[in-house]
């Protein structure tokens, strides 16, 4: 049995990997500005579960959360960082408060959770912090630059904080989640000027000629935070049915 923590759970791959840390047994502290992460808490499961509502944005709430983590559960073992923020706009449209806050839920955010886990992180047997970055850290899309920046920075975090923290045996690893289907995703579609034939064309370039689920990233990062997982680290994996690939 696990502690974790779960930064952004409301739908899509949080929502998913919640069920399935819980389902094998793990504890978790949902943290979502969303009321209807709430709702997961009265799904019956094998692992506990505490759903903590929060603005991520806010600087001071990584530190929080992380201590609200610790009293309720008494250790903490795994952070997973998923909470961002896409904003769909052409360049003319940008304004400072668009690119602060991106920065702020995509970078910050998981800097400054890295930051205040890692003295608790250190006490597990298993310690572990995975980030969501997203394939656009390494294919462009028009209208995406805020979010697109934020996500290739993610990689170059985790290496760097891998060689901080490695040698105190934390672990930190990054996701690179292709085209997956969910509402995540509603403000590209939305600035697209034909959504749908965007997204027939989207998919006809993806191998396996479909967007992915929530639960095929998830059960990677169920694989990362177990001991199955030990030895991996500082690394970065592509999960996009071969959309980068080709």
């Amino acid at each position: 049995m696990a502690n974790v923590i779960v930064a952004g759970g409301a739908t899509g791959i949080g929502r998913a990997a919640v069920r399935g840390f819980r389902a094998r047994g793990d504890n978790v502290l949902l943290v979502d500005h969303r009321p209807e992460a709430a709702d997961l808490v009265t799904e019956q499961a094998p692992g506990g579960i505490r759903f903590l509502r929060r603005d991520l944005a806010d600087p001071e709430a990584p530190r929080e959360i992380v201590n609200e983590a610790v009293a309720t559960f008494g250790s903490l073992d795994t952070v997973l960082v998923t909470a961002a923020l896409m904003v769909s706009a052409s360049l003319g449209e940008w304004t400072l408060e668009m690119w602060d806050r991106t920065v702020a839920l995509n970078l910050r955010m998981p800097f400054f959770f890295a930051q205040a886990a890692a003295p608790e992180l250190a006490k597990s047997d298993n310690p572990s912090i995975i980030f969501i970055s997203s394939t656009g850290a390494i294919r462009g899309h028009a209208g995406m630059s805020a979010y697109q920046a934020t996500k290739a920075a993610l990689p170059a975090l985790c290496r760097s904080l891998t060689a901080e923290l490695g040698p105190l045996g934390i672990r930190i690893n990054t996701l690179m989640p292709g085209w997956i289907d969910t509402p995540f995703n509603d403000p590209f579609w939305s600035y697209q000027e034909h959504p749908e034939e965007r997204r027939t064309l989207i998919e006809a370039q993806i191998p396996l000629r479909r967007q992915g689920a929530p639960e095929e990233v998830s059960s990677m990062v169920l694989f990362l935070a177990s001991p199955a997982g030990r030895y991996i680290a500082g690394t970065s994996i592509v999960i996009d049915g071969g959309y980068t690939a080709v």
